[in-house]
């Protein structure tokens, strides 16, 4: 007979500038041999404490570093490692699986209809973003005995401010103009983000997870955009469930109504603790839905290795990510998921 409750763990883990040694990146950036040791000695240490079956990679620039690091990791001997649209140039996206990779796609160009317009006195304007920084990634994921999970990772623009050629962050005109583009951007991915997810969300019952570095706080506008908004309860039921279709739930907030354990923060700049690492799960897994087929068990983050300057003279190791990281525990349940598939 098959186990009724299959309990998988997935994670998100931002690498922070994670490339092979001695390969230069930005004119100048590179990790020497020393330094790439001690960073997959670190990064295989933390996969151990996270032992997670599914995890998705943000700020990698190469392959095969990542390739070079699991191979010494006898936990992950069996597991595959996806990382498309790779150039060495700019970051990307990947994700490891211990289980079955079924289908991979890499999604470079928002949705037309995702597009943001303005009207402006009689004249129709339109941002002109349409790419996104680092291109997503949607993964398709086989649990046996369970069925298909579809797994989306993200990282959306950083909060750093864009500046243009002449202009410096002295000038409060100049850092204004900068932080509104950074502001923009994000948003506008978001934006896409949020498109991509309901067109593939809708009238699917099968549960679909977002995870990575989205670069704000889980209350923020663009986050809310991405996850999408609780319908207001006056709504019509059938309003209601056309919502609950398309949204997702921070799995943090799951974990906040049953415990009042850990302070969720990932990120510390300048001595504000911040949330920018997340995970997302649709209601297929959220135990309130009554076609529900999985649960969170469990959430927990490791951050016990970022460092709060304001208040001590320990420096970073560069070796070490400056983000936390989040991992989730999903209860699944073979004999529901037979039932409503």
């Amino acid at each position: 007979m098959a186990q009724k409750i299959i309990t998988i763990k997935c994670g998100t883990f931002n690498l922070m500038n994670l490339m092979l040694p001695n390969v230069e990146m930005y004119g100048s950036m590179k990790l020497s041999q020393y330094d790439f040791d001690r960073k997959a000695e670190w990064i295989n240490f933390m996969l151990n404490q996270m032992n997670a079956d599914v995890i998705g990679f943000q700020e990698c620039f190469h392959l095969e570093a990542i390739e070079r690091i699991i191979s010494q990791n006898k936990n992950y001997q069996h597991a595959e490692v996806v990382m498309p649209g790779e150039n060495g140039e700019q970051p990307r996206v990947a994700l490891l699986s211990r289980y079955p990779i079924q289908d991979v796609q890499l999604i470079e160009f928002f949705p037309k209809k995702s597009l943001i317009t303005f009207q402006q006195r009689g004249e129709l304007l339109t941002l002109p973003f349409k790419t996104f920084t680092r291109p997503v990634l949607k993964v398709k994921v086989l649990i046996p005995n369970y069925g298909i999970i579809t797994f989306f990772v993200v990282h959306l623009k950083s909060k750093r401010p864009i500046f243009y050629q002449g202009e410096s962050d002295t000038n409060p005109i100049d850092l204004a103009r900068a932080q509104v583009r950074s502001l923009m951007l994000r948003a506008a991915e978001s934006s896409a983000v949020r498109t991509i997810l309901c067109d593939y969300l809708q009238g699917r019952e099968n549960p679909v997870v977002v995870f990575g570095d989205v670069n704000d706080t889980g209350n923020s506008v663009t986050t809310r955009i991405i996850s999408g908004e609780v319908p207001q309860h006056k709504l019509p039921d059938e309003v209601k469930r056309n919502v609950w279709d398309v949204l997702l739930y921070h799995v943090k907030d799951i974990q906040a109504r049953r415990s009042y354990q850990d302070f969720y923060y990932t990120h510390i700049h300048n001595g504000m603790y911040e949330s920018l690492d997340h995970i997302m799960v649709s209601q297929e897994l959220v135990t309130e839905n009554p076609r529900y087929t999985g649960r969170v068990a469990q959430v927990k983050v490791f951050n016990d290795h970022l460092i709060d300057q304001t208040f001590s003279t320990d420096k970073p190791d560069k070796y070490k990510s400056d983000h936390g990281i989040v991992v989730c525990s999903l209860e699944l349940d073979t004999e529901r998921a037979q039932q409503f598939r």
